[in-house]
């Protein structure tokens, strides 16, 4: 169990005695091996897995039984090195096999995915913790610096390791703590200087709001409602603190720490390897596909003739060129200016101008620092006529990719300079200078039209292959393929289209054959689609809104990705409030609760799935007093997916309205939002709390508008659908025409005469001779007259009539 080495070949040596070993014993010094199964043979050991509690404990008693016996000599000899010593490596083997993990002794400690301040965590669910902690560089984080109070007693306390000890003297009172959207609580920490961000201790899992199930592995927390809310529990991960020292700093580190173990390994500085997301596919098949392709991957220059498209510039009527002087810049600019005005005079793009236009220029900082050229033409976007050509809505493109496991972007390489400009607009163009006047060749950044003129370019040159494998939105274009053979191919199409039609790309910013990608705002894989980690992580870091200003930006943020929220008009309907401009801004409680509990629920949001159409679909719908909400589901064959969620305040008549009317109000906005979803399945499923519809058709008492709808489109479908058909929605405007031309017995005519002066007209009535129709218009407005005086005097006698009946 040691091993021990003796220079001299001597293998038998006397042991001396001592006063608790057995002094007549030999022992034999041999080179031992470390420890294996075949030394402990007595004991039955799994051949895989951990080993069990009881039988860690027996092996332990044994070994010490072991040492008492077979001890080394206390005393090698001089001409003997001794490499180890049995008592300090049995001792240490013990150790081992009592802090081993061990199938019915050990499990991962337990997190929970919190938001606290403007910071986001996972806290730790510490039952042996007898206070709520919270470490100084997350307070930091979270902006809470200054809530920290000083503690008239401070409390010492010992940590877990029962060694180190601190001294608490600061402390944050009841901070909103966000467990989920709607379920935050306020919780009082000590300031502690540990790893871990925030403990949760038994102050607050003592409460009978929170229920943990550490077997379950779940914890749930009562929102504003009193219902239980799941919260987000963090996958299990080990616990292992690491720390890596110098040589210089080693004796003073384990002075300072006093580790029970240290390992030692040397280190030596390698390269990294581009693990960039513009790294190409290692497949040779991607490799040799864009070797043969790598024309399209060449700077682009000058002007490519006889594309289909280019950029025109019509002006309205009598206006006239609009004057402005020069900006003035600083050095570092005028340098920049006129190594850029070199660059495009090289690539052909400007050309010298004696224009009566003149837009003046200036630069912006880039995120990089770097200077972009940019050209105020806002005087002569507003003589502009406007094309009104579209550009592709961005959820309609996200719908697309369902089903899609392989993903390839490119980006083209400045992709407004490959549009070129009819010559005759050309002297529209022309900015002024320090260093001269010029006119542009082609398309430039800054005018009103040029994003619809470059996604008709695209729009024409893809048209074949969009909605099957192609996005295109501006100069993105995103293939998606179900396969990779597929994709393959898909990805050959497009680049033989952009080499047909010379459009040059940007490889630094081309992803090829990837199953996860950034696109348009949102992160993309086979699983679903969620919003980009750096959009979340700039909502959570967002400060607190000063102004109306600030709260619209914020807004305009979120609101991008609620779709991914569930209830987010509800969640900010106390920010909304504060866009009026006819009351004072008031940043209260109310408001910032809206704010933390925003942020909450994106750093919460869900990985939606993109919709399938064969996919079973539900509908799920709740109202509420403040507004209606709704979420999209469809089954994979294992589990319910939520494809979108929507929300929406509810108008002030509304509001007044009951339960009931709510939910049918509630269902027919979801009908509307998710109309291209819904309209042509054979069915789906609608799933309400309430069930109004079977309500409405028990229920006695109705207001009487009501129940005659009811009962008239009851009718009218009986008589026009089968019980097994299967479109019956399809036949909704036969139920409305049988109605409109039917003669109601309040009025006497048909609704439809009663509107439009005539009955309506059958086939039979077109082939039919008839009296030629007066053309008079005050012979139209008489019969008009007499229509309106006959319903009127129908609706007396049916009131009559009504009246007598109900005083039988």
């Amino acid at each position: 169990m040691c091993a021990v080495s003796s220079p001299s070949g001597n293998s038998d040596i006397s042991s001396s005695s001592g006063s608790s070993r057995d002094s007549a014993h030999e022992f034999k010094i041999e080179v031992l091996d470390p420890l294996t199964s075949e030394d402990f043979a007595w004991l039955p050991l799994p051949t895989t897995g951990c080993l069990p509690g009881p039988q860690c404990a027996a092996l332990s008693a044994h070994l010490h039984t072991y040492l008492s016996f077979y001890a080394p000599p206390t005393s090698p000899t001089d001409d003997e090195v001794a490499v180890g010593d049995i008592l300090v490596y049995v001792t240490r083997v013990a150790r081992e096999f009592r802090t081993q993990r061990c199938d019915n002794n050990n499990a991962p400690l337990m997190y929970v995915r919190i938001q606290v301040g403007q910071a986001s965590c996972s806290a730790l669910l510490d039952s042996g913790a007898t206070r709520n902690s919270m470490s100084q560089s997350f307070m930091q984080r979270a902006g809470l610096s200054a809530q920290v109070r000083r503690k008239a007693n401070p409390t010492a306390i010992k940590l877990a390791d029962e060694k180190t000890q601190q001294l608490i003297d600061r402390y944050i009172e009841a901070v909103p703590v966000y467990f989920a959207p709607h379920a935050c609580e306020p919780v009082t920490f000590d300031i502690l200087d540990t790893d871990s961000d925030i403990i949760l201790g038994m102050p607050w899992l003592a409460s009978t709001d929170h229920t943990v199930n550490f077997h379950r592995w779940t914890l749930s927390v009562r929102d504003a409602f009193g219902a239980g809310v799941a919260c987000t529990i963090p996958l299990p991960h080990s616990s292992i603190r690491c720390q890596v020292v110098t040589t210089k700093s080693f004796r003073t580190t384990c002075t300072y720490e006093q580790p029970e173990e240290i390992g030692i390994c040397f280190l030596r500085t390698v390269a990294v390897a581009d693990s960039s997301p513009t790294a190409l596919s290692s497949d040779p098949r991607v490799v040799r596909l864009l070797d043969e392709f790598a024309y399209i991957f060449q700077s682009p220059t000058g002007v490519v003739p006889g594309r289909p498209i280019s950029h025109e510039i019509i002006l309205e009527a009598g206006d006239v060129p609009p004057k402005g002087c020069i900006y003035r810049m600083s050095e570092e600019e005028l340098e920049v200016l006129r190594a850029q005005l070199d660059d495009l005079l090289a690539k052909g793009w400007i050309l010298p101008s004696s224009s009566p236009y003149g837009a003046p220029v200036l630069f912006v900082r880039k995120k990089n620092k770097d200077l972009r050229l940019c050209i105020d033409y806002r005087k002569l976007n507003a003589q502009t006529v406007k094309n009104v050509g579209p550009l592709p809505r961005i959820d309609d493109l996200l719908e697309r990719l369902g089903g899609a496991k392989y993903f390839s972007k490119l980006d083209l390489k400045s992709g407004y300079h490959q549009i070129s400009i009819q010559p005759n607009d050309r002297y529209k163009t022309a900015f002024k200078t320090r260093y001269g006047h010029f006119e542009w060749v082609v398309m430039p950044f800054g005018l009103t039209n040029a994003p619809a003129t470059f996604q008709a370019a695209m729009t024409n040159e893809f048209r074949a292959m969009l909605d099957r494998f192609v996005l295109v939105y501006l100069d993105g274009i995103l293939v998606y393929s179900q396969t990779l053979e597929d994709h393959l191919g898909h990805l050959r199409r497009v680049l033989e289209t952009l080499r047909r039609a010379k459009y040059k790309a940007n490889r630094d910013k081309c992803e090829f054959v990837r199953q996860e990608l950034e696109y348009l705002g949102h992160f993309f894989t086979p699983e679903g689609i969620s919003p980009l980690s750096d959009k979340i992580q700039a909502v959570q870091e967002w400060p607190e809104p000063r102004n109306v200003t600030d709260v619209r930006s914020f807004l305009g943020l979120t609101g991008y990705y609620q779709r991914f929220i569930k209830g987010y008009s509800k969640i900010a309907a106390h920010l909304n409030k504060l866009q009026c401009e006819d009351r004072p801004f008031d940043f209260g409680e109310e408001a910032r609760g809206s704010f933390l509990a925003l942020k909450a629920a994106l750093l919460f949001a869900e990985v939606l799935r993109i919709y399938d159409p064969l996919a079973p679909t539900r509908v799920t719908t709740d109202a509420s007093g403040y507004g209606i909400g709704a979420v999209l589901e469809q089954h994979d064959g294992v589990n319910w997916h939520p494809v979108e969620y929507f929300s929406k305040k509810m108008s002030l008549v509304h509001s007044i309205d009951d339960a009931r009317k709510k939910e049918l109000l509630d269902f027919v906005h979801a009908l509307k939002r998710w109309r291209h979803f819904l309209l042509g399945r054979s069915q789906f499923r609608w799933v309400t709390d309430n069930n109004p519809l079977v309500f409405y058709k028990t229920q006695d008492t109705f207001d009487g508008q009501t129940k005659r709808a009811h009962e008239t489109t009851q009718v009218l479908l009986r008589t026009l659908i089968r019980p097994d058909q299967k479109d019956w929605v399809e036949r909704l405007p036969d139920v409305e025409l049988a109605y409109n031309s039917s003669i109601h017995p309040a009025i006497g005519i048909s609704p439809f005469e009663f509107e439009h002066g005539s009955p309506v007209m059958s086939p039979l009535d077109m082939i039919t001779p008839r009296t030629a129709e007066s053309d008079d218009h005050l012979l139209f407005l008489r019969q008009m007259q007499e229509l309106l005086v006959k319903a009127c005097d129908q609706m007396a006698k049916t009131q009559q009539r009504m009246r007598q009946q109900a005083n039988r």
